[in-house]
């Protein structure tokens, strides 16, 4: 199908070839290299996933086992070599160690025997009669599992197959499921074997632990990061400059609020006594941190308000318009629910991965009949590999969304009839995409990957050498650190007009990529001061979810500080409820974007005369006008009557 444009200029006035502006109809598959090479590191992660499936048992972290190799609370297979394993254990969840009074660590294992038992001793037993006595009345067996009840008081070995007399009153703990003396000599002494397990325990398995221990607060709070999303989504749809003043109002208070409540936790933290355990250090540095950021956060975002303050009543009218356009396609306010189940999904089975992952491991026999469990080689290069995987896939759908939705828009944008659209937009976008260009969204959601990683990198680095590097060192850090995030956050604003662009000519991401900033930089002047603050209403909304999500999230793991780096997985939820507001609020973000995009692409290569017409309409003509007082020759440009007969080539619903 033949395309029309016009004639591009350099800054050096040569005339270059001929750019075609124009949606095709006629497309070839674009970057289809790189969505081989995607295919291949999913291959990868297939294969770990199957690794970590076999060797991993996520359960062992926090339902604790036994001496013999048995999960406490499940029914278990037997392990060869070891007579006692195998056993079903669905009705004993704790685990109970029959020298909790002389525990001792030897390389990283507590040295006494551990039993899974249905319930933990409330009071003191001095002899084995009270421990039969104990086995019969509550069905918990403390001696070791082939010794019969009635051989309790028989049985010449059993004062080496059962506990120390005399037993301690114990109850459960509420994390890892163990059995805790209440004897003050006897807890002291579990305690710190206690902790000097945990604590030298890597970091990597304590985060997972925590993960476990409050999986139902963390899917809780996404699930409310959800709400507030999918609430914003539906007040930007209808929004009016109460609602802006509102959402300002809101965000200014959440930022005040969790800022002092974080400072407030970290200053309850640091002056506890008890805080012992290497998890609750780490939750007080992570406390530090978060206060820190959330009160430079706090600063920069109130001046951002009070400096553009008067730009309010054009915020309103952009997001009029880009809710009308919306309401021309009204499948689009769904793409971002289709967006998150997907990546719930993935989320999902990305966590249940490292989970298996983090527990893989052998089962070896040692003397007696007992288990352990020892760690395979290779593990950390594979967490690395799954977690460059969670941050190329997560990207990668993020892009389809945007490229979805910026194919709807120049549908309805390059098309003349205003009041009849083309039917089906979104249908046909979706099309587009998985015919043709998925290499593209690959190839850019790559280039967002590889700017992340250095990121990563960096402060792994950076948590390593604290300790050894001085003020320079850090400073330098920072600086690695804030260079990475101006370059990541430009290329994600270059990759959303690299996506419309192919949109519209169907060209690889490097060409779409070229075009777009030779039209962004001949325009920029016209369009930065309109979609800059839109933009920024739009982070405020993100803001207000992140603040209030982190907020339940600090009131429901406060209530949970023993043994678990709960911190971390709140920074999970955090960033999950920012990748959630994204993902919902990017709707309007990629529309208003595509729109001025195309409207710069409609003023470059027409002139308003009968045998250029504009394609867009005379509101937004008006509203850009008006905004940023553009020079008086782009005044006088007169927009003619759009006829539905005009010639112009249209982009046509795929078949």
């Amino acid at each position: 199908m033949e395309r029309r444009g016009g004639r591009r200029q350099d800054s050096g006035d040569s005339v270059s070839e001929l750019r075609e502006w124009r949606p095709v109809v006629y497309r070839k598959c674009t970057d289809t290299l790189w969505l081989l090479v995607f295919f291949l590191f999913w291959a990868g992660l297939m294969f770990i996933t199957g690794y970590a499936v076999m060797a991993g048992a996520a359960e062992r972290l926090v339902l604790g086992y036994d001496s013999f190799g048995n999960i406490c609370g499940r029914r278990n297979t037997p392990v060869k070599g070891a007579p006692l394993s195998g056993q079903d254990m669905s009705n004993k969840k704790y685990v109970f160690f029959l020298n909790s009074c002389s525990l001792e660590m030897q390389s990283l294992k507590i040295s006494s025997v551990s039993l899974c038992v249905s319930s933990c001793p409330q009071e003191q037993l001095n002899s084995l009669e009270d421990l039969q006595s104990f086995a019969r009345n509550n069905g918990s067996c403390l001696c070791v599992y082939n010794l019969n009840i009635s051989s309790y008081t028989l049985n010449p070995k059993a004062a080496e197959l059962c506990p120390t007399l005399p037993v301690p009153p114990s109850k459960s703990f509420p994390l890892f499921n163990r059995c805790v003396p209440q004897n003050p000599e006897c807890y002291s002494k579990y305690a710190s074997v206690l902790i000097s397990m945990v604590n030298e325990i890597d970091v990597f398995h304590r985060t997972l632990s925590g993960i476990l221990a409050g999986r139902d607060t963390v899917i809780g709070l996404s699930v409310l990061a959800l709400a507030f999303s999918f609430m914003l989504v539906l007040a930007f749809r209808f929004i009016r400059t109460l609602l802006v003043h509102t959402l300002i109002a809101l965000v200014v208070f959440g930022l005040l609020f969790v800022s002092g409540v974080l400072w407030w936790l970290y200053y309850d933290y640091k002056n506890d006594p008890s805080t012992e355990l290497e998890t609750e250090k780490e939750n007080v540095k992570f406390l530090l941190g978060y206060a820190i950021f959330s009160t430079i956060v706090t600063v920069v975002l109130l001046s951002l308000i009070l400096v553009l303050r008067k730009r309010l009543q054009f915020t309103v009218q952009l997001f009029r318009i880009v809710g009308k356009i919306i309401g021309r396609i009204p499948f689009l306010l769904f793409q971002p629910l289709w967006t998150f189940l997907i990546l719930i999904v993935f989320w999902v089975f990305w966590v249940a991965v490292l989970l298996s992952l983090g527990t893989a491991g052998t089962a070896q026999t040692t003397s007696g009949g007992q288990v352990e469990y020892r760690a395979l080689s290779g593990i950390c290069y594979m967490a690395w590999y799954h977690f460059v995987g969670l941050i190329w896939t997560s990207e990668f759908i993020l892009a389809c969304q945007q490229m979805t939705i910026a194919g709807a828009v120049v549908t309805c944008y390059f098309n003349r009839n205003k009041h009849s659209p083309p039917p089906h937009p979104v249908l046909s976008s979706i099309s587009v995409l998985f015919c043709y260009h998925l290499g593209t969204a690959v190839k850019g959601s790559f280039l967002i990957t590889i700017l992340r990683i250095p990121r990563i990198v960096l402060l792994y680095l950076y948590n390593i050498l604290k300790q050894k590097e001085g003020a320079c060192a850090r400073c330098l850090f920072k600086c690695c650190f804030c260079w990475f995030w101006c370059q990541e956050s430009c290329l994600r604003y270059f990759n959303q007009h690299a996506y419309t662009t192919t949109a519209i000519n169907g060209t690889n991401f490097c060409t779409s990529a070229k075009d777009a900033v030779f039209i962004l930089e001949k325009n920029s002047a016209k369009l930065a001061a309109i979609s800059c603050f839109g933009d920024f209403i739009l982070f405020l909304g993100k803001v207000f979810v992140v603040c209030f999500t982190v907020f339940g999230g600090l009131m429901a793991f406060n209530y949970h500080r023993e043994l678990q780096a709960w911190v971390v997985p709140l920074l999970l939820v955090g960033f999950f409820a920012y990748l959630m507001s994204h993902s919902f609020l990017s709707v309007f973000e990629v529309t208003a974007d595509a729109m001025f995009l195309c409207f710069a692409i409609d003023m470059e290569t027409n002139d308003g005369s009968a045998e250029k017409p504009y394609f867009v309409d005379q509101e937004l003509l008006t509203f850009v006008s008006q905004s940023n007082k553009l020079t008086e020759g782009q005044k006088h440009r007169s927009l003619r009557p759009f006829q539905d007969n005009e010639d112009g080539t249209e982009l046509q619903p795929m078949t």
